[in-house]
């Protein structure tokens, strides 16, 4: 490695990278940031040799006109590289996952179109010795949240006679705020989930559910979240686990509403009468909820599409989406 650091951490941080490369890991991965990292703290603690919590949160705060995804990044890096300090009998402040500029706040991952390809590829090609009917229902399960912009509870306990694969209308039951709604599949949807049914209803003809486990209940979450991880890792087999953005199944409700946003400034149609539409789809209680997708779509085909901030403002306080 031709890159020299100079702050009091130089010697931690080439260790460190020279470690991950002798795991096999690009060591791309790490240098930006360290080289960064070293940066400041030559400039704000050029004193310090332990990772503290002052030091650590003043690096991670966010930069004017950067985006999640780089932030995200930044965590990454400074979680890994306090582990590796811890490893190695040093003190270290350790940020706690989606913990960002101090406050816990939950920033939404958004995949790429190549990034969801890539996932659903892994997800219908798995295989599963254990639990065969598996390679059945992740597919649907995960597709089915994705493209209804469900919650990951909602999706997990729909029930079986809820789904109507004539019509392709779901009732949705089981949501945050007990208020029931409907919802419509689109016809890839449907086709997909009526092939399903054809191997759910005959081996779990007694479950109510639609997703059922080899129990007949539905699977819990953190079994669900576990497999968004491992797909999500399988997608990225160059890149440390401890670097990649932590995703959660809440990510794929947070793309469908971005994706439809998107497609709606595309088409210039009026986003303002249509804004209520989306909200009562993905039943949120609050407009706003629904509106503060806006901030996560990109800047530039925020600022072609002409929309009126100085509204939207007004509209959108402080919301934490994963509750709404």
């Amino acid at each position: 490695m031709n890159i020299k650091f100079n702050s009091r951490f130089s010697k931690e941080l080439s260790e460190m990278i020279e470690y991950k490369v002798s795991l096999g890991y690009n060591q791309n991965t790490y240098l930006t940031h360290a080289v960064h990292f070293d940066k400041y703290c030559m400039e704000k603690y050029p004193d310090i040799s332990t990772l503290t919590k002052e030091a650590v949160l003043g690096w991670l705060e966010l930069r004017l006109g950067e985006a999640p995804i780089t932030l995200q990044g930044r965590c990454g890096f400074i979680r890994t590289f306090a582990r590796y300090l811890i490893s190695i009998g040093r003190d270290a402040y350790l940020i706690p996952d989606r913990f960002i500029g101090g406050q816990s706040k939950f920033v939404p991952y958004l995949f790429t179109d190549k990034e969801l390809t890539s996932l659903f590829h892994e997800i219908d090609n798995m295989v599963s010795t254990q639990e065969p009917f598996q390679q059945h229902l992740l597919p649907v399960i995960f597709r089915m949240i994705y493209t209804c912009g469900l919650r990951p509870q909602e999706g997990r306990t729909i029930r079986r006679k809820n789904v109507n694969l004539e019509t392709g209308e779901i009732l949705i039951t089981e949501t945050k705020r007990h208020k029931e709604r409907i919802i419509v599949m689109s016809d890839d949807m449907r086709t997909l989930a009526s092939s399903y049914c054809l191997i759910r209803d005959a081996a779990y003809p007694d479950s109510d559910y639609m997703f059922p486990n080899k129990e007949g209940d539905p699977y819990k979450a953190v079994w669900l979240q576990k497999k968004l991880k491992y797909f999500f890792r399988c997608v990225h087999p160059d890149i440390d686990p401890d670097i990649l953005p932590s995703v959660r199944i809440y990510d794929l409700r947070h793309r469908f509403a971005s994706a439809v946003i998107m497609k709606w400034l595309d088409n210039q149609e009026d986003f303002y009468n249509k804004l209520p539409y989306l909200r009562t789809y993905m039943g949120h209680t609050q407009l706003s909820a629904t509106a503060y997708y806006i901030h996560l779509l990109p800047e530039n085909l925020v600022k072609s599409a002409g929309i009126e901030w100085s509204v939207l403002e007004q509209l959108i306080p402080e919301v934490e989406l994963w509750e709404d």
